[in-house]
């Protein structure tokens, strides 16, 4: 008889079988484990059918196989420090894994013959989990951020805004340039244009214009995208 994991993934299997729609469980018994053949007995214990335990392709939660979980024919065996150890029986390899109280992995499954390197099983899921939480704090939600000015803004206002642009940029935000108009104001919007091209000049080493000069009601606006 073989464990309860292994049942549960074969009668899932089973179950969900076209070609045996008609099957009812009660034993699931092993064959031959070196081909892989399984034997299906239905609830009278009489036998319904063999099924090649490769096709239930039994995978780790963590998603490469693990030791016994890996049923190629053969491998490549990748060693502990990288070293190349030739093409073997995964059985092989694992006896060579064994003998350095480590795990054999399943690095490369598509690759053929498939590529599996001795390791330690839990400190390798250790450091993943690790590069995954770094790659997540190195993750930035850009976000967009507004910078509204006037037509007939004074130079130390314009300075002020350009710092805080400038700041939003280095942040790896993208930055909305705003020119509000007001009144008759309208009736003059090449001063805009004239403003946000400005703008854009001044902070060109830091981000490039993503969307040009758009009127929307009584604004003018550009964004800029980080470098």
């Amino acid at each position: 008889m073989t464990n309860g994991r292994y049942a549960h993934k074969l009668r899932k299997y089973v179950t969900s079988s076209r070609s045996l729609p008609l099957l009812t469980w009660r034993n699931v018994a092993q064959v031959n484990r070196d081909c892989n053949l399984w034997l299906l007995c239905d609830e009278s214990g009489g036998m319904s059918a063999f099924i090649d335990f490769m096709e239930v392709k039994l995978i780790s939660k963590d998603g490469f196989r693990v030791n016994e979980e890996i049923k190629a024919q053969e491998i490549r065996l990748v060693g502990e420090t990288g070293e190349q150890l030739g093409i073997m029986s995964p059985r092989d390899a694992m006896q060579i894994a064994e003998e350095n109280g480590l795990d054999l992995v399943e690095v490369a499954p598509a690759a053929k013959p498939p590529v599996c390197k001795i390791m330690d099983v839990g400190r390798y899921k250790y450091e993943q989990s690790k590069r995954e939480r770094e790659a997540r704090k190195r993750q930035h939600l850009i976000s967009v951020k507004e910078v509204k000015l006037r037509p007939n803004i004074e130079d130390n206002d314009f300075t002020t805004k350009i710092r805080n642009a400038i700041r939003f940029l280095e942040e790896g935000d993208k930055v909305k340039v705003t020119i509000m108009f007001r009144g008759r104001e309208m009736s003059h919007t090449e001063l805009g244009r004239e403003l946000l091209a400005r703008v854009a000049d001044v902070v060109k080493d830091q981000g490039n214009v993503e969307r040009s000069a758009k009127i929307e009601g009584r604004n003018m606006s550009i964004i800029i995208s980080p470098k």
